[in-house]
This record gives structure tokens, sequence and C-alpha cells, in this order.
């Protein structure tokens, strides 16, 4: 719906206005829209993902055990990303193919862009989550939401392509690759009518180098 010069895709440098969101999250912005100006090509997949792991790598956390732990004596972050010691298993969950009554209206009460799609949008039937255990000794394992938006473009292409056998094709970008072949990082943040509920709202996966482990050490704390 973006005019084509504001189209921009992952991992691409934009430049953009932003305003302060009216909720408690330190890290919580509103853009406009029409400010969007494209400033870079996408950053390369070459050299295993080198030039997003310089990016990314820096804001990294230790664990979400030690985010939980901040944000609940500051009140901040609410924004993080992390690298969990061990990914358990994704957990795919039916649920409703409704929007309910308040999730229409938060749909309907505006619109990032100037003019409305003429179609609304898909309700996801499931609800994906992750089983992991964070690198903390105090860490009794975690079961979370995963919002990431290239997970939920997947099912929609994967249950017209695959049908009924959709889900073997999922698990196995989403479970056995994430768990064996990538070294998987999680971005994660608060909710903001919730705000002592953690989600998983992207997922950073580069490939796991020729060792099989992480080229850079993580951080010891934020």
């Amino acid at each position: 719906m973006l005019p084509q010069h504001k189209q921009f895709r992952k991992y691409q440098w934009v430049e953009i206005v932003v305003t302060k969101a009216r909720d408690s999250r330190p890290e919580s912005y509103k853009l406009v829209q029409d400010s969007i100006r494209i400033a870079s090509g996408p950053l390369s997949t070459q050299n295993e993902w080198q030039l997003r792991k310089d990016v990314v790598f820096p804001l990294r956390a230790h664990c979400l055990c030690c985010l939980v732990k901040k944000r609940n004596a500051e009140k901040h972050p609410t924004l993080g990303i992390f690298r969990p010691k061990h990914i358990r298993r994704l957990v795919i969950k039916p649920t409703s193919a409704v929007w309910t009554a308040r999730q229409l209206a938060i749909l309907r009460q505006g619109h990032l862009f100037e003019n409305r799609p003429a179609k609304e949008l898909e309700k996801i039937p499931y609800t994906f989550q992750y089983e992991f255990e964070c690198d903390d000794s105090g860490c009794s394992g975690h079961t979370i939401i995963c919002t990431d938006w290239e997970m939920g473009e997947s099912f929609r292409k994967w249950k017209v392509e695959y049908g009924k056998d959709w889900e073997s094709k999922f698990r196995q970008k989403y479970e056995t690759e994430m768990i064996h072949q990538r070294d998987t990082h999680f971005f994660v943040g608060t909710m903001n009518g919730h705000p002592g509920t953690w989600i998983i709202v992207g997922l950073f996966y580069p490939p796991l180098d020729q060792a099989g482990s992480d080229p850079q050490p993580r951080l010891t704390g934020l």
C-alpha cells in the first residue's frame, strides 16, 4: 500500500520521523508515514550475515531473564534481543479464525496507510510459541508467543501451496532449522496493556559459523 519510492525490505536502512507513542514504554514510538525515506539498499547476507550482525549484535542482552529483572526493577527496557541457550520446541496451537469485537475495533480505528486496504487483515487461526531456556543459572524455562511477521506470512503462503501438509514445511524452517542450523536470536518486547508479559516480536537467524558456535561472545549484561 505504500508508494513505490517508500517501500522497503527487512534489514534495509530507512529514515523516518517519529513521535512518542502515548503509552508508558520508553521505546514505543509512532512513525510519520509521509516521512519515510529509503537511505540504502538491504544489508547483504554475505559472510554469514556479517553486515547484519554488525548492527544487531551490539544491542544484545545476555538473556530474557536479565531483561525481565531489569525491567521489573527500572521499568525499562521493554525491548531487547538475546540468544536462547536452548530452544526446546515450537508449539503450534489452534485458535479462533475470527477477530474479537475488541480486535476489530483496534484494526478499524486507524491505519498506517492513507488508503485503507480493500480486504481486512486475515487472522491466523494458530498461535506459535517457543519453549526455551536462558543462559542463566536461575532460569526455569520460558514458553512465549512469537508474532514474527515472516512466520505469519510463511503460514499464509504454505497453507495455499501445501494444503493440509503446511505444518511439516513450517516446522522444518521454524523448528528444525532454527534449533539445529541457525544461530537463532529472539527480538522481544512487552505488551502495552500487560507490561509484565514478554512476547517474541521477531527472529534473527544468521547461519551457524563453521564450528557451529557464535563467533562473537554474548554480552554479560545489558
